[in-house]
């Protein structure tokens, strides 16, 4: 039972590492000509996003931003809607919430 915790915690890290690494590549083909991981941009940084919403919203946004910004109650949006993968979608989402704890640069410029 010990050799299978290990290996599910070895897998699970690798996995997750994957998945990072997946999320970087998928901000860096899309994002970050408008969005940044901790400042503000055109559009408002990951550290911001996530932590206003949550992953469907975040979702929802990258996918249909026109309808999520009528609900969220914003006059208008410049953001384009992305048809992404599903494994492309799943990548970026955590990448914006692995920065909801990352607020250490908060009041820098």
């Amino acid at each position: 039972m010990k050799k299978f915790s290990i290996s599910f915690l070895l897998f699970y890290t690798f996995c997750s590492g994957l998945s990072a690494q997946s999320g970087k590549k998928v901000f860096e083909t899309y994002c970050w000509g408008c969005h940044h991981q901790t400042a503000v941009a055109f559009g408002p940084p990951f550290s911001a996003i996530a932590s206003k919403r949550d992953a469907t919203t975040i979702r929802a946004m990258i996918t249909d931003p026109k309808s999520v910004s009528k609900v969220l109650g914003y006059s208008r949006n410049a953001m384009p809607a992305f048809q992404l993968k599903e494994e492309e979608l799943k990548a970026i989402t955590a990448y914006i919430l692995s920065y909801q704890e990352n607020n250490t640069t908060k009041g820098k410029k």
